[in-house]
C-alpha cells in the first residue's frame, strides 16, 4: 500500500500541483474542494491509474468515495489490485 500511495502522491505533486509542494493537499483532503483537480484533471487521474497500476476504472466507479483524495485513491487502487 505504501508503494501505491507514493506513486499517487508523486502524480498529484508533479502533474496536478505542478511541483508546488506548498499546494500539496493532506492525504485526507478533497482534491476537488482544495482546487487541485477539476473535471479535466479527473480524466487525467483516471488515465494515470489505468496506465500506472493496470486497473480499469468503470464509469460507475468515478465517484468521490473512490477518487477524491489521496487516501481514497490509495484505498481504491489497493482494492482493485486485490480483486
Amino acid at each position: 500500500m505504501t508503494d501505491v500511495r507514493d506513486r499517487i502522491d508523486k502524480f498529484v505533486l508533479n502533474e496536478l500541483v505542478l511541483g508546488d509542494a506548498a499546494r500539496m493537499p493532506a492525504p485526507s483532503d478533497s482534491l476537488i474542494e482544495t482546487g487541485v483537480i477539476d473535471s479535466t484533471g479527473i480524466l487525467e487521474l483516471i488515465e494515470f491509474l489505468e496506465s500506472e497500476f493496470g486497473v480499469h476504472v468503470d464509469d460507475d466507479e468515478t465517484i468521490p468515495e473512490n477518487l477524491d483524495g489521496v487516501d481514497r485513491l490509495t484505498a481504491f487502487v489497493t482494492r482493485k489490485l486485490a480483486a
